[in-house]
């Protein structure tokens, strides 16, 4: 009898241990596998831009600042070795001149009856939404693992082993004003 109660002694804590860690593991995970899946839609944004600034620059003389610049973003994302924060920087100005390009197509009438730019505008929305929805992802795991740092027990063990907090996808304050009605239909 002493050598059970013994054994549930020693071996409570040590289980209990492992299930915390294995949870702590698994809500880590959870935040990585999600901030790689907004790579793969970064990456498939990314790999849009030369076929949709080809597409365009036939069209649009007055707009090549914004492909220039789109390109550029497109080169910098692509060369690898940026910070996590770095990556969203890009994004979001890849997003923001991607909105402005898709509101300028409206000055272009031939353009937007091109075959080849509405696949692109199409891909370019399929993709848009697939990023947002990865975001809403990452941002859900994001709240998980950190609600299972800062929860007891679990935050004891996690502080010990160096676990920190993530950060959560913010949109950037350019894309929280309101769109004009006006401006979108005046074009």
């Amino acid at each position: 009898m002493g050598f059970i109660v013994t054994l549930i002694i020693i071996g409570a804590p040590i289980l209990i241990g492992i299930l915390l860690y294995n949870n702590l593991v698994n809500r880590k995970n959870t935040v990585d596998q999600a901030e790689s899946d907004i790579d793969v839609q970064l990456k498939k944004r990314f790999d849009l831009i030369p076929n949709l600034v080809e597409t365009v620059k036939a069209y649009m003389k007055h707009e090549r600042e914004t492909l220039v610049e789109l390109t550029e973003l497109r080169t910098r994302a692509m060369s690898g070795g940026l910070s996590p924060e770095q990556q969203m920087e890009i994004a979001n100005k890849v997003n923001r001149l991607g909105r402005g390009l898709m509101l300028q197509v409206e000055n272009y009438p031939d353009l937007k009856a091109s075959k080849n730019f509405l696949q692109l505008q199409a891909a370019w929305n399929e993709v848009e939404e697939q990023l947002s929805a990865s975001r809403r992802t990452y941002n859900a795991a994001v709240k998980d693992y950190n609600n299972g740092l800062e929860q007891f027990p679990t935050n004891i063990m996690a502080r010990s082993m160096g676990y920190t907090p993530r950060e959560f996808i913010e949109i950037p304050d350019e894309e929280r004003e309101n769109i004009s009605a006006k401006e979108l239909f005046n074009s």
